[in-house]
């Protein structure tokens, strides 16, 4: 059953830097597999509570079997993080002590038939997590304009072939699949760096048809007001993109950044809102990369809100 999703990246770490309070009130706002959520369900007393959140249908109903020895102290909203603070204000639990966001697309997703998340299987490419949306990969790769396309590839992919990939798909349109896709980017680049362009294209169109990099600007920008003084945030990130601004929260309190510029303005000069715990970004060890491939690009970044 935990074989169909990847294995919780850096576990020990994620509860030691989160869980401060045994009886504290605790949110997992990207359940997936329930992972993390077990562990930390684990350190807490009959007095904690996890709230876990999750815009996956499947990631709920798999979590809540996992976690069902802890039902009295777990609870599941299917929703996206970005409405977290909406969504906590029904449930009454006060300010919370401590919000994990773990990044990223899972194993299941990329594995799951059906998905379209993944550039190893041929199938139609969808990569929406949550289905209950309208928008999906194949509207981004068959209904944007060229200069739009290219816009994605190159702020979400920071792929450097981006106009050309966009000009060799919008002429070879109507790209119904994965392994379709992926024979475009290979006319373009060649099977040498195939897989790396691969990666890049499939993690720009995911991303814009998840809306990820607004949605994660939108759960920083609230989370000092739902978290308590010195409730903790960890968040796990994959790529750049993600990690920027992350740090970039962390260190001013405010989720604009120049980098990318084009997708971010810089602002004046914030109040600092978080104590910045890793100034350094925790990577997950060697032996950990060995057991857990795909834990390779991830980073943790802690904040602790000031009181």
């Amino acid at each position: 059953m935990e074989g169909l999703y990847h294995a919780p990246v850096m576990l020990d770490e994620v509860v030691r830097y989160l869980v401060t309070d045994p009886g504290g009130i605790y949110v997992d706002a990207t359940v997936g597999g329930g992972g993390h959520a077990e562990a930390i369900c684990s350190r807490l007393n009959e007095a904690g509570r996890l709230i876990c959140y999750d815009v996956d249908e499947n990631a709920i109903e798999f979590s809540r079997e996992r976690l069902k020895r802890f039902e009295e102290r777990v609870s599941f909203v299917h929703s996206n993080f970005a409405d977290l603070k909406i969504e906590l204000r029904p449930a009454a639990v006060g300010r919370i002590h401590g919000l994990l966001l773990d990044l990223g697309v899972s194993s299941f997703q990329l594995d799951e038939g059906n998905r379209g998340f993944s550039f190893r299987t041929d199938e139609r490419i969808d990569m929406r997590m949550d289905r209950r949306q309208s928008l999906s990969g194949w509207d981004v790769v068959n209904t944007y304009e060229e200069k739009a396309l290219a816009r994605v590839l190159w702020e979400y992919g920071e792929e450097r072939n981006s106009r050309r990939l966009s000009k060799r798909i919008v002429k070879a349109r109507p790209v119904h699949t994965t392994g379709s896709l992926s024979h475009i980017a290979e006319a373009v680049v060649g099977k040498r760096f195939l897989t790396k362009t691969l990666a890049r294209v499939f993690q720009a169109i995911r991303i814009e048809v998840n809306n990820e990099l607004e949605n994660l600007r939108a759960v920083l920008r609230d989370s000092f007001d739902v978290l308590a003084p010195g409730g903790r945030v960890v968040v796990i990130s994959y790529h750049s993109l993600e990690d920027r601004m992350v740090k970039s929260t962390l260190k001013s309190g405010s989720t604009e950044t120049t980098l990318p510029a084009n997708i971010y303005v810089a602002s004046g000069e914030r109040p600092q809102r978080f104590r910045l715990l890793t100034k350094k970004p925790v990577r997950p060890s060697e032996n950990e990369i060995q057991r857990n491939p795909r834990s390779r690009s991830a980073r943790i970044r802690v904040g602790e809100r000031i009181l």
